[in-house]
């Protein structure tokens, strides 16, 4: 028994949930980070007079960063490997965020918000790709979208530090709690082991063995003593057109549109809700109170997708949750009392939040070892580039007439078009093993 099938029969137990809760809080931090200078943007543009324009250019600055960092991270992890990338961009993005506070003008924040967003990129498709590559074939789905789940939570943590924060020591202090995050990588760095395929790829058969039989005897399992590599391919190093090979380019085209639609609406839509709601005539401080409510509502939603995702399969959950939270954004953008708001706006959150999850479950299984965080990193990309243009089209949109209507039904459209590409090009890639899907 080679050591791929080795790692691939050990049920899910303590080390799995223990990878799962470690790379999980690194996502957290992420996703606080992201969170906050979507609450900071109110007042921010209050003190500094900001124009509509020029808060959707610090909003798209983060995701310039993370479209550069989610290439080259990639690429850069299957290279030097998953954990050292997986580190180091969790320091980047926290120093980053800490140096916000002090920004002195709009060109300094927005220089530091794109230094943030090149840490945050370069984070996610490496976390996602170590967690894939580690969790058993028959749990992978549901395992990736709790990992996912992890981002809820963070922006809960983002919506809590600005209702609580803001409005007693003003947006800076926002800004320095994000640096925090940077001392949990001493912790990170001595319980995340490196990714098994990855040094069985790069020729570090030794090392991949003793982890494996390590995660064995964790397990109950008898560690298997004879150390077998499992057939590789001659290495070589990833160009651009690997991930368009006649074998893989239905898969990249998928999930460029995939990405591309689902970043261009979450951060169209959630980067600017707090600033929305306000101009719709809710004080800052009701603002965050119902923002913090939609938040909670991305965790049931999180939840319903990892039980779905492995039981009616990655397509009909993606497809499904994109349909239902297009709707919901529909209704969302025609306004109504405060309870309606709430309710529609607490809809759209879960289902797209949910739908998020299943992405970043699909796209690594999409891809062999090789190329596995270069791929997800390019996919992960082509999204950062729907998610740049997303809050400087919503800026330009808001100064015309029936600006806030017009934006969601324009948010509508584009799930619904992604939610129809996945159910008509998708390929299923429910319980089959990471090998399987390759072949």
């Amino acid at each position: 028994m080679d050591i791929i099938s080795r790692l691939e029969r050990i049920p899910a137990g303590s080390f799995h949930y223990r990878l799962l809760v470690i790379t999980g809080l690194g996502w957290m931090f992420d996703a606080m980070d992201t969170g906050i200078i979507a609450f900071v943007l109110p007042s921010l543009a209050k003190a500094w007079n900001l124009t509509a324009a020029q808060v959707g250019y610090i909003g798209s600055a983060g995701l310039v960063g993370m479209a550069l960092g989610a290439v080259l991270s990639g690429s850069a992890a299957d290279r030097i490997g998953r954990k050292k990338m997986f580190a180091s961009t969790l320091i980047l993005y926290s120093i980053a965020t800490g140096l916000c506070g002090i920004a002195w003008n709009f060109a300094s924040l927005v220089v530091l918000r794109f230094l943030v967003g090149f840490g945050l990129g370069g984070q996610l498709p490496v976390a996602v790709t170590l967690v894939s590559e580690y969790a058993p074939p028959d749990k992978r789905g549901r395992f990736i979208v709790l990992l996912e789940s992890f981002w809820g939570v963070g922006w809960l943590a983002a919506a809590l530090i600005a209702y609580l924060l803001i409005p007693h020591y003003g947006w800076q202090m926002a800004f320095f709690i994000g640096a925090v995050p940077a001392l949990y990588v001493f912790y990170l760095w001595n319980w995340v082991p490196e990714s098994v395929r990855y040094l069985l790829d790069k020729g570090k058969i030794k090392e991949a063995h003793d982890i494996v039989c390590g995660i064995e005897r964790r397990s109950g399992l008898t560690p298997v003593n004879e150390m077998i590599a499992p057939p590789s391919e001659p290495a070589k190093r990833n160009a651009f057109s690997d991930i368009w090979a006649p074998e893989f380019f239905k898969r990249t085209l998928v999930l460029w549109i995939i990405w591309f639609g689902i970043v261009y609406s979450y951060y169209g839509i959630f980067t600017w809700l707090p600033s929305l709601m306000v101009g719709q005539g809710y004080t800052v401080l009701k603002t965050f109170e119902y923002v913090l409510i939609m938040t909670l509502a991305q965790l049931p939603g999180y939840f319903a997708a990892a039980y779905l995702v492995d039981r009616i399969g990655r397509k009909a959950t993606l497809g499904g949750f994109l349909a239902l939270s297009a709707v919901a954004a529909f209704f969302f953008g025609q306004g109504g009392t405060p309870g309606v708001v709430l309710l529609w706006g607490s809809l759209m959150s879960f289902f797209n939040l949910g739908a998020w999850g299943v992405v970043y479950t699909y796209t690594p299984e999409l891809y062999p070892t090789r190329v596995r965080a270069f791929g997800s990193g390019w996919a992960a990309a082509v999204g950062r580039i729907g998610g740049i243009l997303a809050p400087t089209i919503v800026g330009f949109m808001l100064q015309g007439q029936g600006g806030f209507q017009m934006i969601f039904t324009m948010f509508t459209a584009v799930m619904l078009l992604v939610a129809v590409t996945v159910w008509l090009a998708g390929e299923e890639t429910k319980g089959k093993t990471l090998d399987e899907i390759s072949r």
